[in-house]
Parts: C-alpha cells; structure tokens; sequence
C-alpha cells in the first residue's frame, strides 16, 4: 500500500517527499526495543516525533501467540487503526503523521507509524509516585480517577480493549498542567496502542484484563477503597450498590486478577 504522510510531516523532512525505505531507516533516541520493534524519538525542523518501525514478528511469534488463543500483532497497522479510532471516539491520544506497511509475507511485514511527540510529558505513575506517603491535592485525584474511569468505559463500550492499561500509558502534557486553571479539565492522553483490540463488543475476559492492569498499577500509591469504588461509580455509570449487585463476579475477578499481577512481573 502507499505511505500515508501528513502535509505537515513533509514540509518537515524538507525535501521530497519521504519514501517508505526512508522512513524504515529513520533513527533517534531508542525508548524501547523489543525483538523486531524499535520505539525512538527524532527530531525535524525543532520538532520532535516518536517513531515505531516494526520488521516482521516471524513465525514462531504467530505460532506462540495463536496457541495461547490470541491474535499476534503483526506490525504497525494496529496502532495506526487505534489511534484513529480513539481519535473518532474523542479520547486524546497521539497525533500521526506517518504510516505505512509493505510485503505479502504475514510473519516478515514492515510497516512503521510516526506521531507528534507529547513530550514534555508526565505519566499518572510518575505523578503518583510519592502519593502514599504525600496525599495529593484532593480534587485532582478525584479529577484523575474520573478522567481514567471515563477513557476506560469509553473504550469498553465501543468494543475497544487495550491489554496494556497501566496507569503509566496515560500521559499529562506539562503545557496542560502549567495553563489549565481548573484541575477537572486537565486532559488526559492513552499512549502504546500496538497491542489495541477492536470488535463489536469486548470479551469479559479481555474488560477483566483491563480493569485488573489498572488497579495492579494503582495499588501502591495510597488510594483507599472509597478511591476504588469511585472509579467503579464512574465506569460503570451506575450507582455503586447497582453495579456491584449486578456485577459482583466481574469485580471479584478484576481485584483477583490485580493481586495475582502484584505477585509476579510485567511481560511484555
């Protein structure tokens, strides 16, 4: 298929338009590097971008993950489809600016998306990070709890599960946090959508990984269980005794499934 490229972006590279070996071949400050996928931030013209360039998962990949009953992710397209979905849906997420796949061979893609860089930027777990033994403004806490309840039913209803919803994926611009004068319009952004599943409807076992993911990763930073029903009121849009009488086997497994997550490592 052709590379798609915003107007923007090509006005940035500076010269013709960028072929899809020239972008395959961009590099810059690794933030990760897994197997045959490289995350890094560049620069053009002082602005800076995050790049995934995806080389092929190979078939063993494809192999392990259809044994364990899930679909592998083949490459850049499903972060290219979630971020425009999330965008549709009106939830903050990354801007792109590049995408592109090319090959027949379902195991040896190359594809790659570029999106503006967010940064400066602060993670809820880096904001967090000190909360159990400093309390943290009140009314930005209950803001932020909302906020996250709010992008995680969003996603649900619409079919969408993340399978990576740790508290670190959603991201506060600095510019936010030093402009916006009332802490309940501070805007929230969900990063690292490779993984993004889409269908009519999600699978419980799949809204159970998600909402499980989000109370692992908030268990250490003080919240009490008045922070948790909270959020269970807001994503549920119900009131609380409703959702609990009607969803008491959801939540039990989701706190189940947390503390499981707390005994053992993140895999990627």
């Amino acid at each position: 298929m052709p590379i798609k490229v915003t107007e923007q972006f090509k006005l940035a590279w500076g010269k013709e338009t960028p072929s899809f070996d020239d972008l395959m071949a961009l590099d810059g400050e690794m933030y990760r590097q897994v197997a045959r996928r490289r995350t890094f931030k560049f620069t053009l013209k002082n602005k800076d971008y995050f790049a995934k360039i995806h080389k092929g998962v190979g078939w063993g990949e494809i192999a392990k993950n259809l044994l364990q009953g899930r679909l592998p992710v083949l490459g850049a397209v499903n972060e290219f489809d979630a971020i425009k979905a999330l965008t549709a849906l009106g939830i903050k997420t990354m801007t792109l600016v590049a995408y592109g796949q090319r090959g027949d061979n379902l195991a040896e893609l190359e594809s790659f998306v570029i999106t503006e860089s967010l940064e400066p930027a602060l993670s809820l777990e880096d904001l967090s990070m000190d909360w159990a033994s400093n309390k943290p403004n009140l009314r930005l806490k209950r803001a932020l709890i909302k906020c996250v309840a709010t992008i995680t039913r969003q996603l649900h209803d619409n079919g969408i599960n993340h399978r990576d919803l740790y508290i670190c994926h959603f991201l506060l611009k600095e510019s936010d946090l030093e402009s916006v004068q009332q802490v309940e319009e501070l805007p929230l952004y969900l990063i690292d959508l490779h993984r993004v599943q889409m269908r009519k409807e999600v699978p419980e076992r799949w809204r159970v990984k998600d909402l499980a993911a989000l109370y692992f990763s908030s268990m250490g930073i003080g919240f009490t269980k008045r922070d948790f029903y909270r959020f269970i009121q807001v994503y549920s849009d119900k009131s609380l005794s409703a959702e609990l009488k009607s969803n008491e086997s959801r939540w039990a497994k989701v706190f189940a499934k947390g503390q499981k997550l707390n005994l053992k490592p993140i895999k990627d």
